[in-house]
């Protein structure tokens, strides 16, 4: 049967849908838009914006009893595939900070994301 992962430290769910779910040994976390769970708020900057998807799915990981080291899948969703070179430095910096090693990862360019976020991150971790 699945668990319901579910943080205060990330944002709440937007639709009908839950911030992560566990199912055997996996996590799945639902997409993370840059919004900083405090405020409700999301920052302007893509390096800003892709730096709090990544907290976002590390609370909700974290909130699973994992690490970011646990991950071994991510999707990144850019609404301008111009900014990758940015947001792909964001990520390898939040990594290389972590110690963790890098996962598999995918990066997608999208034709608009919710909220008009510039980026959205999804991961998969197991347990």
């Amino acid at each position: 049967m699945a668990q319901i992962i579910n943080t205060e430290k990330a944002p709440a769910a937007i639709g009908p849908y839950v911030q992560a779910v566990a199912t055997g040994s996996l996590v799945f976390t639902s997409g993370q838009l840059p919004i900083d769970p405090a405020t409700g708020e999301m920052p302007a900057d893509v390096a800003d914006q892709a730096l709090q998807s990544l907290k976002n799915v590390q609370a909700i990981i974290e909130a699973a009893g994992l690490t970011m080291s646990s991950v071994f899948k991510m999707t990144v969703f850019v609404k301008d595939l111009n900014t990758f070179a940015t947001v792909n430095e964001v990520y390898q910096t939040f990594f290389d900070d972590l110690g963790a090693g890098y996962p598999a990862r995918s990066c997608v360019e999208v034709a608009r994301l919710p909220k008009d976020a510039l980026v959205e991150i999804e991961a998969i971790a197991q347990r």
